[in-house]
């Protein structure tokens, strides 16, 4: 994730969505965790850090391998002599960085997923002469390298993702072609082309692998420029050639001898910024957390219209996985992060949200660790990302405590019956007393024994402002407590005449 895909029209008016529960939530959302900070740019943390990690309940970590940083030549505009692409045991390639974390990763029971993708080697463009690392990335010599990836994992490594954030501009280029003062989009007819060689490259590389894509930022830009950010869902719409209303559109010059893409899974950042995990984007072609159902809606329709093939099965239906998710904090980010308590408390509930979206199959805390503050440019003081669960000088924040077990109680607005839920992490079947009370005083409610990825959830009745909270026995027989959530009975809106 990246700066520029966080700065929203802060000014516009904002659109209120209630997530209650579903009837039926996912089944086995698996945890994980994202810093290539830590995993690769200061490998000597990751170590110490990484047997943490499984402690605090990681199943999954995502792990970037980018292009340019593996492949040599980088800067080049043609492939170094002697350099087999092909070959994962070219002795050119630099993989160091990546089977350090691999091996750490596997070491402690954690499922690495690898997100392959640029930055692109000079040489990788199909207009290396421009010297540009987004811009135009060869299919056909990424599905090489992506193939050569796969080789060299296969075995320790199952899941993998196809490209990060193809929607901002930090990423791919260009973003849209633009003649006439009219822009049209180009990086989603890109990222098909890459996708319908790249998921097979990778896939003869390591049978039996699944691959998500396309890894999209939650919000996009009016397409007024060559480089702007593509809103999430007209990216989808384009890369599937169907129209606002969900229909094949094969008009478009890009469109015409029009073959889809297949992906096992979609790949989403449903990052909500500073809005509330219950509260959607204004515009209808970006997607936060908030905005699961139009969400799965425009992925449904892309599919139904034949514009996205799901490897899974021609007839069934994407799942998502949320590879990306976290809220920055102010401190020390003054622009886009919310308070600390704000962060510990809106990550629980964000927990129970994607837990109830019943396609939710991974959710992926981004950071561990905040990125440093730029302190030489101060046009990019925040130009990384400050969502960690601790500070960049290694003090935890609040929601380092709450995170591996976190809780929620749901009390819609004009009920009286809440829905009680948490989870222990890292799983496994877990006796649990849930506390009820008011102020400092808590009492039994029920106990109960938690399911195998460690959650549970019960319905109870609540008439008056109450306190809730969860006990339980940890790995060294201390009593653990979770973060205490109120809840009281508010009236339903009445209705309009």
């Amino acid at each position: 994730m990246t700066r520029a895909a966080l700065l929203p029209a802060l000014a516009a008016a904002l659109v209120l969505a209630v997530l209650a529960p579903t009837a039926s939530a996912a089944p086995g959302m698996r945890i994980g965790i994202a810093d290539d900070g830590i995993t690769q740019r200061t490998p000597e943390l990751a170590a110490k850090v990484i047997p943490e990690w499984k402690a605090t309940g990681m199943d999954s970590a995502r792990v970037l391998v980018i292009w340019s940083y593996v492949a040599p030549g980088s800067d080049r505009t043609t492939r170094p002599t002697g350099f087999d692409p092909a070959n994962p045991n070219d002795p050119q390639y630099n993989w160091a960085p990546v089977d350090q974390v691999v091996d750490l990763l596997v070491a402690q029971g954690i499922d690495p997923i690898l997100n392959v993708t640029g930055y692109i080697p000079f040489w990788g463009s199909l207009e290396p002469n421009l010297r540009r690392n987004r811009y135009r990335p060869d299919p056909a010599q990424f599905a090489v390298f992506a193939k050569a990836v796969a080789q060299r994992y296969a075995g320790r490594v199952s899941r993998y993702i196809l490209w990060n954030e193809p929607n901002l501009v930090d990423w791919l280029q260009p973003q849209n072609e633009c003649t006439g003062g009219r822009c049209t989009p180009v990086a989603p007819h890109m990222y098909r082309d890459i996708a319908r060689l790249a998921v097979p490259a990778l896939k003869a590389g390591d049978p039996g692998a699944q691959v998500y894509g396309p890894a999209l930022a939650s919000k996009g830009d009016a397409p007024t420029k060559v480089n702007v950010r593509t809103r999430p869902l007209s990216f989808l719409r384009a890369m599937g050639c169907v129209d606002t209303k969900l229909r094949r559109d094969r008009t478009s010059k890009r469109c015409k001898g029009f073959q889809p893409a297949t992906l096992d899974g979609i790949a989403y950042h449903p990052h909500s910024t500073t809005f509330a995990p219950n509260r959607g984007y204004t515009n209808k072609d970006d997607a936060n957390l908030a905005d699961y159902a139009r969400l799965i809606k425009t992925i449904d329709g892309v599919q139904k219209a034949g514009g996205l093939v799901n490897g899974q099965g021609a007839t069934r239906k994407f799942d998502l996985h949320y590879d990306e998710f976290g809220y920055q904090t102010n401190p020390p980010d003054a622009l886009l992060g919310v308070t600390t308590a704000q962060q510990a408390s809106w990550l629980q509930w964000s927990a129970y949200a994607a837990y109830t979206q019943p396609r939710v199959r991974t959710l992926i805390q981004y950071l561990w660790r905040d990125d440093g503050i730029n302190t030489r440019v101060a046009a990019e003081k925040y130009g990384g990302w400050q969502s960690g669960l601790y500070f960049f000088d290694g003090n935890p924040k609040p929601a380092r405590k709450s995170f591996p077990n976190p809780f929620w109680v749901d009390l819609p607005r004009g009920r009286t019956t809440a829905t009680v839920w948490g989870q222990v992490r890292p799983g496994g079947a877990t006796q649990v007393t849930v506390q009820k009370g008011s102020g400092s005083a808590f009492s039994t409610l029920r106990s109960v024994t938690t399911d195998a990825q460690g959650y549970f959830r019960f319905p109870t009745t609540v008439t008056r402002k109450t306190s809730f909270r969860f006990r339980y026995a940890g790995a060294d027989g201390k009593t653990v407590t979770s973060s205490s959530v109120t809840v009281a009975p508010v009236k339903a809106k009445p209705a309009r005449r």
